[in-house]
């Protein structure tokens, strides 16, 4: 029997709504496999910043930082006409705990589902064979370049009577960079030893060094076949040749980007997960925080539209890299695919004349066919 304290912060729009659905899969592993697991729930993004005046409290924060992981929803956007210059907003929550929680290297997982081939922007017979792992730098990069510590780098705009500008700065430190690459050539040791490194070294200094560090951690992996890209190729490569690709280790702009393009490989953005990694381990695995890629949807929200998919297959990563309990993750990613096999769509892959279902009934499904797994 396994023992994990777990962090849960269902956030906005449609974030509690997955989110309960990935907590109900929980629950079921929990039950079948005799584990016990503790579940504290916190407020995050727009909630927080109207109950508590921040995107995240010390408290929740501090709940995170004890937890063996951290099931995370969606967080959204102010209103219009609500933000403030120098007031809290939403994402401020998720900038703080990949960056205090030292979560740096960003994983997501691409693997059409085979029914749902054409659910995809592209032909099947592209999409055959296509398994592949983003890695992304998720705690430096242009979304961090204001940087108080270091004089000249800034992230503002700046207006005169003459003009208005705008800057931001991409900064990159070699231990940054050292670090996400080394645990991408890990992940493709264990996977099928191919590795495609991706910058954009023929126009930014940040990817010259980018491809340095890549060279030199080369060399301590010697089985895994690995090849420098431009991220202007791998975009076009993902929608042309995707099964191509096994391993991708990207910063973090272009790792945000090329993701939500991969995201279409699938059908639908809601199917894929994602887990957020540090150093720090846990009793059996790595203390990760754990999200479906979609974001809060506010458009949806509340109405029983959005794919859970995502949210339950974060929750089998969480299973995965925190907890040590891969069959129990496999048993998850199984149940997923049996009901996705079985026709059963929410309304993002649902094919045209048949009838979708909503966030609850799909989460139903995915329980009751763990529960005979």
């Amino acid at each position: 029997m396994s023992k994990a304290t777990i962090a849960v912060l269902p956030g906005d729009g449609v974030g509690p709504e997955v989110t309960a659905c990935a907590l109900d899969v929980l629950a079921v592993v929990e039950e079948r496999y005799r584990h016990s697991f503790t579940f504290h729930e916190g407020l995050v993004g727009l909630d927080a910043i109207r109950a508590e005046g921040t995107a995240i409290s010390d408290s929740t924060f501090e709940t995170c930082a004890h937890s063996d992981a951290v099931l995370f929803g969606a967080v959204g956007s102010l209103p219009a006409g609500q933000a403030r210059a120098d007031g809290p907003r939403p994402e401020q929550a998720l900038f703080r705990l990949r960056k205090e929680l030292g979560l740096f290297a960003n994983l997501r997982p691409v693997h059409p589902f085979e029914p749902l081939y054409g659910a995809s922007s592209l032909k099947p017979e592209h999409l055959k064979g296509t398994d592949m792992i983003f890695v992304r730098e998720l705690s430096a990069g242009l979304y961090y370049g204001r940087l108080e510590s270091v004089p000249g780098k800034p992230s503002e705009i700046r207006r005169t009577a003459a003009r208005t500008e705008a800057v931001d700065t991409l900064l990159y430190t070699e231990e940054e960079i050292e670090r996400v690459v080394r645990a991408a050539f890990e992940i493709a040791e264990a996977r099928a030893s191919r590795l495609t490194s991706v910058d954009k070294a023929n126009v930014l200094s940040s990817s010259v060094l980018w491809r340095e560090v890549v060279e030199r951690v080369a060399a301590d992996h010697p089985s895994v076949a690995w090849e420098h890209m431009l991220v202007d190729t791998c975009a076009m490569r993902l929608v042309r040749t995707p099964a191509d690709f096994d391993v991708i280790v990207t910063e973090n702009l272009f790792g945000d980007i090329l993701t939500d393009e991969a995201a279409m490989l699938t059908g639908s953005i809601g199917m894929l997960p994602s887990a957020s990694l540090g150093s720090r381990r846990t009793a059996s695995g790595m203390f990760g925080l754990y999200e479906p890629v979609h974001g809060s949807a506010p458009d949806i929200a509340g109405r029983d539209m959005a794919n859970p998919v995502g949210a339950v297959l974060s929750a089998a990563l969480l299973l995965r890299h925190s907890l040590g309990l891969d069959q129990e993750a496999a048993a998850v990613e199984a149940a997923v695919e049996h009901v996705v096999r079985d026709g059963c769509r929410t309304v993002d892959i649902a094919e045209a004349g048949h009838a979708a279902v909503g966030t609850r009934e799909m989460g139903r499904r995915i329980v009751d066919r763990l529960r005979r797994t």
